[in-house]
């Protein structure tokens, strides 16, 4: 007996993984004319190790690269991490931070050796971390977004945007992350409800309601709905002199429509500086807009005695002043409404105009489909006329809802990890500012101008990471020649022309903003097709509690690598798949963990009997030839369950799949079909069903299988993975019906003895030799049998 009584995962796995990968098995080859199936990896942040929520993509897309490779296609899933600009750059200042130092204080050149020395670990931990989940990917096709390669890419589309004018360079509101120092996306923002004051003041003829006193020192501004009729006696541009926090000031009615009359008293001053809503509406109207509030947090000088205060400090004082005065008409101490902090920095954000790259998404000037699009406008057009479906559908309308509201879209970063804008600025002699954009530094000198400088900033993450399914197809040594265009690139790539748009991109629901409308954005605009085919949206695993899993709570995260030697990787795989529909969250559970351990004993158990049943005289890929009814049943059975297996893989549906695999083996081959053969052995049928079986489960379980696999046909020269997908081999459905009549009599009989409580002895009537009593009287079961 070669394959031992039990099965331990940790000694065979790491040897598993390091034959396939020697193999060549995970390497796609555009030369060939099979049919081609293509994923790329959502790239994990760099930032330290990976969580299940990684280990459930790398989970779901290694089934869809090993099932279609047993599907006789060229398989590419392209691996990759991303450098993760904001989040690495948080990690790395916190440290310097904890060592009594900054940024600043050490310089730009400094701290990105740092934070190269930091990303090159987490790299390593999380390579060795996807390989222990068994991920099949082309590591040849190793991909990082700051790879030189990928940054040509992101030169290219700047540029091409820049030309276009697309990308432009402005004064508007941003998030700003005083934290950071860094202004961040909408997406990036996330809130938080919090109790706090609302205040009500005088101002001239008006109340007006915040809960931001110290952004009101310039407030000059007060705006009310045209049609409240509280308000109808004042005409859009009245001015009055009112008194206010440091002295009366000249103030001006504006009537705009965006005001909500029911909210407060229906008329409100506005901070254009330091308000989203109230920087639209300035804009609207050609207002001035004044910064009350520093890039520091701290009040600016036109805040008077309460300069150079921090927020905390100076809105108490504020407060008391205009209560001093009069002003403070009443306070709502249970006021509650939503804190905006940075999702990575954890920062307050504070609202600030800044000059920033941004990208137009409203511009017409995108080809697509032969006419002339806005960006919204291809975001949109994709997913109408069904170039892209999103599984689940129901994210049709989260996205329309997010799309139909899309701004023009930040993309400068004030911090220094990551790709550096490749725009450059000088000034002559009498201050005019040029700017030059392009993918190599500027050569010319002019007298009378000072030298080109580097834009400061680097570009979002999402920026470069939008490209991924394109750039990282892009020939490397091609990219090493600036003559050829970005079109010269992509036509001249084999990988590009073979595996691209890919077929499917399968990532978590809650980077569809973030990530997914991002990549259709920048790949129609710079290849001319969709990323992909298919988005399938994975839901989020939560604690076993509900809960979502959080440092805050450390005895609710569970590291993948902490499961894995206890369990084995198989295990954890199909535990993460176990109920797994798309887009919704789910539980972790201990639970399924262990059952689905018990899944791997038992094909280990039926891989055992049937070595000892055949010995060494089974050989894969023959064609069974069936004897009894049991073996009839048996190939009806695999026929049945390898056509639904086969249309769920097929249709992204995982762990309806692994359901039917997962009952076809335990409650059909090992309740039956295994106690079966023990009265009549047709060893040929036998060891075809656990061929198939293997191969059925390699994809969710492919440690166990292959170990089985080479343990048993280790002389054979093929792998289980790159073997062929199980074929339906017809069985005669009479006999296959035969067995059905004598199982439904086994199960009542089981049913009457258990019911009656009957001693051991009477479970004769469900042994082997009531069974072939009783098939003597049904057709098809050969004499002997009886």
């Amino acid at each position: 007996m070669r394959l031992p009584k039990t099965y331990e995962p940790g000694q065979y796995e790491a040897d598993i993984y390091t034959l396939w990968e020697q193999s060549g098995a995970f390497t796609a080859d555009p030369t060939t004319d099979k049919e081609r199936f293509s994923v790329a990896m959502p790239p994990p942040n760099e930032t330290g190790t990976l969580s299940l929520g990684h280990a459930l993509f790398l989970t779901l897309q290694d089934i869809m690269a090993r099932y279609n490779r047993l599907r006789g296609k060229d398989v590419l899933w392209l691996p990759g991490t991303d450098h993760a600009a904001l989040a690495v750059n948080a990690i790395i200042e916190k440290k310097l931070t904890e060592e009594g130092t900054t940024k600043h204080e050490i310089g730009r050149d400094a701290f990105l050796d740092r934070t190269r020395e930091f990303v090159s670990q987490s790299r390593g931990i999380m390579l060795g971390q996807m390989r222990a989940m068994g991920a099949s990917c082309d590591w040849s096709r190793l991909k990082y977004t700051l790879d030189p390669t990928l940054s040509r890419a992101v030169g290219e589309v700047f540029v091409k945007m820049y030309s276009d004018g697309l990308i432009y360079r402005g004064h508007r509101i941003v998030n700003w992350d005083p934290n950071l120092e860094t202004n961040v996306s909408d997406d990036e923002v996330e809130y938080a409800e919090e109790t706090t004051s609302f205040y009500t003041f005088r101002f001239g003829p008006f109340e007006i309601s915040t809960a931001r006193p110290e952004t009101k020192f310039a407030d000059k501004y007060v705006v009310m709905h045209p049609d409240d009729k509280r308000y109808k006696k004042y005409k859009h541009g009245d001015t009055f002199e009112v008194e206010w926090i440091n002295g009366p000031v000249i103030a001006t009615v504006i009537k705009d429509k965006s005001v909500d009359p029911s909210f407060g008293t229906g008329a409100m001053t506005i901070t254009p500086w330091h308000s989203m809503v109230d920087f639209e509406i300035a804009e609207r109207h050609s207002l001035d807009k004044v910064q009350v509030i520093d890039f520091h947090g701290k009040l600016l000088p036109v805040a008077g005695e309460f300069a150079g205060m921090g927020i905390a400090e100076a809105r108490p004082k504020i407060v008391e002043k205009l209560r001093a005065k009069g002003l403070l008409i009443k306070t709502d101490e249970n006021y509650v409404h939503n804190i905006a902090r940075n999702e990575r920095g954890k920062g307050i954000i504070e609202p600030q105009v800044r000059l920033q790259w941004f990208i137009d998404v409203n511009k017409q000037v995108v080809e697509w489909k032969g006419e002339k699009r806005s960006l919204k406008e291809v975001l949109q057009n994709v997913i109408r006329e069904g170039d892209i479906q999103l599984l689940p559908t129901r994210f049709e309308k989260t996205y329309f809802h997010w799309i139909d509201n899309l701004r023009d879209w930040c993309i400068s970063r004030q911090i220094w990890w990551g790709h550096r804008i490749p725009a450059w600025h000088r000034t002559d002699t009498d201050g005019t500012l040029e700017t030059y954009v392009g993918l190599q530094p500027p050569t010319d000198e002019r007298e009378g101008w000072n030298e080109w400088e580097q834009d400061a900033d680097t570009l979002d993450t999402w920026f470069s990471s939008a490209l991924w399914t394109w750039s990282t197809l892009i020939d490397p040594t091609l990219a090493e020649d600036y003559s050829l265009s970005l079109q010269d690139l992509l036509a001249k790539s084999p990988d590009f022309q073979a595996y691209h748009p890919t077929n499917v991109l399968e990532t978590g629901w809650d980077i569809l903003f973030f990530w997914v409308a991002r990549m259709i954005l920048s790949t129609t605009y710079a290849t001319g097709q969709v990323p992909f085919k298919t988005v399938y949206l994975h839901g989020l695993i939560r604690a076993e509690d509900g809960k979502k899993m959080s440092k805050s709570r450390p005895e609710s995260i569970i590291d993948p690598l902490d499961v894995i030697p206890k369990y084995g990787t198989d295990a954890l795989r199909m535990a993460l798949i176990m109920g797994v529909t798309p887009g919704n969250d789910q539980n972790w559970g201990w639970g399924k963990v262990e059952a689905n351990r018990n899944f791997c004993n038992k094909l280990w158990n039926i891989a055992r009997y049937t070595e000892g049943a055949l010995g060494d005289v089974h050989k894969p890929g023959g064609i069974p030839d069936p004897q009894s009814t049991a073996d009839h049943w048996a190939l009806q059975k695999l026929q049945q369950e390898t056509k639904i297996i086969e249309g769920y893989l097929d249709t992204y549906r995982f762990s309806e799949a692994y359901e039917h695999l997962y009952h076809f083996v335990w409650d059909n081959v090992a309740d039956w079909y295994v106690e079966a053969s023990k009265s009549q052995e047709s060893r040929e049928v036998l060891g075809y069903v656990l061929e198939n079986i293997l191969k059925l489960a390699h994809p969710f379980a492919p440690f166990v299988t292959e170990t089985i696999w080479q343990t048993l046909y280790s002389d054979t020269d093929g792998l289980l993975i790159t073997s062929s997908w199980p074929k339906v081999r017809r069985s005669n459905k009479e006999k296959a019906a035969d067995f059905e009549e004598i199982k439904a009599i086994v199960t009542e009989v089981r049913a009457v003895t258990r019911a009656l409580g009957l001693s051991k002895p009477s479970l004769y009537y469900t042994s082997v030799p009531f069974w072939r009593k009783t098939a003597s009287c049904c057709s098809g079961w050969p004499d002997s049998a009886a």
